[in-house]
């Protein structure tokens, strides 16, 4: 950490500095330049707060100089890591496609789901057992029955399942039901007391980012699971809010690279909930495996026309099997495989 004095600081004000870092056991480097002091504190930073020095007479700010999150920044974990869900790595050289419906709706409707979804060659299924809605009267989901439903029509196919937890009082129950793949939805991206749940438990994570968040902020969300124990998580970017309104949300392919240099763990797109229409999916799924995705989590209806939640932006099984053959030749091309 440094602290930067004011111009007007006393040598009184700079030793109140000193003696402060001193009194957590660190180290000092006083260095005084033309215009200002700064004051370097030697040591774990984590001890240290800018709250502790901000206030204190003399000083102009205080700042961190290395990063807040520790265990999944790319400095404690210098190679990438995998995720192993019931033995299909996300993060390796294979890309993996996850998808499926946006809700679980009836038993027939996910039976047919999960036959598609194999049939296409995606590894994994998703689908939403609990919904959070922006209007409080459209349909919320099917709950704990939907999770039933959704765990018995992929078991025929092997699947394993991607279902979002919205309540850290239904873990017990997505554990009951052996979700193998925990979602972190945009809007709870930042419920730290959920994070800190699903961060005490052996089960994969997928955490998407929130509608404005930072990519710091996305980081630091992921950092409550990883400190909790749990350090198998999965980002998810699936668009962020801006000004724009000729589709949902924007896509940050930038975001890919960005992560990729910032943390070990994998990266996967949401493209149907940032285009908001199925005629864009393809397109951004094929930008973001281009980009260097590990993986994508696409919304896949037997009829689209006749889902119950976001239907606008459900692939047919018919563009799905296509959206797989298109990304098989550009994972060639990047040295992967879908």
């Amino acid at each position: 950490m440094i602290i930067v004095m004011k111009k007007t600081a006393t040598e009184e004000q700079i030793g109140s500095v000193t003696q402060k870092i001193e009194a957590v056991g660190h180290g000092t480097n006083i260095s005084r330049g033309t215009n200002r002091i700064v004051i370097g504190a030697i040591g774990d930073e984590r001890k240290l707060t800018p709250e502790m020095f901000d206030s204190m007479p003399g000083v102009e700010f205080s700042m961190h100089i290395v990063k807040q999150y520790k265990i999944v920044s790319r400095e404690s974990h210098t190679t990438n890591s995998i995720i192993d869900i019931r033995g299909i790595p996300i993060g390796g050289e294979q890309i993996q496609v996850i998808a499926g419906p946006c809700s679980v709706e009836t038993q027939a409707q996910m039976d047919l789901a999960a036959q598609q979804v194999a049939a296409a060659g995606c590894r994994l299924m998703r689908g939403g057992a609990f919904k959070p809605r922006t209007n409080p009267y459209t349909f919320q989901g099917t709950g704990v029955d939907g999770l039933k439903i959704f765990r018995a029509a992929a078991d025929k196919y092997h699947l394993p399942i991607v279902t979002e937890l919205m309540d850290v009082r239904m873990l017990d129950t997505f554990l009951k039901q052996d979700v193998d793949l925990i979602q972190i939805g945009t809007r709870n991206m930042q419920n730290f007391d959920l994070l800190k749940e699903v961060g005490r438990i052996n089960k994969p994570v997928i955490l998407k980012r929130g509608l404005s968040a930072t990519i710091a902020e996305w980081l630091m969300a992921a950092e409550y699971i990883a400190a909790g124990g749990n350090h198998q998580i999965i980002f998810c970017e699936r668009g962020i809010r801006t000004f724009e309104t000729a589709y949902r949300n924007v896509l940050d392919i930038t975001c890919i690279p960005v992560l990729k240099r910032e943390t070990h763990l994998p990266v996967i797109i949401d493209p149907s909930h940032a285009g908001g229409k199925s005629w864009m999916v393809p397109a951004l799924a094929r930008a973001a495996i281009a980009a260097g995705a590990d993986g994508l989590l696409v919304e896949m209806h037997p009829n689209p026309c006749e889902a119950w939640c976001d239907a606008d932006q459900a692939l047919s099984p018919q563009e799905l099997n296509q959206l797989m053959e298109s990304l098989n030749g550009i994972a060639r091309a990047i040295g992967r495989s879908i």
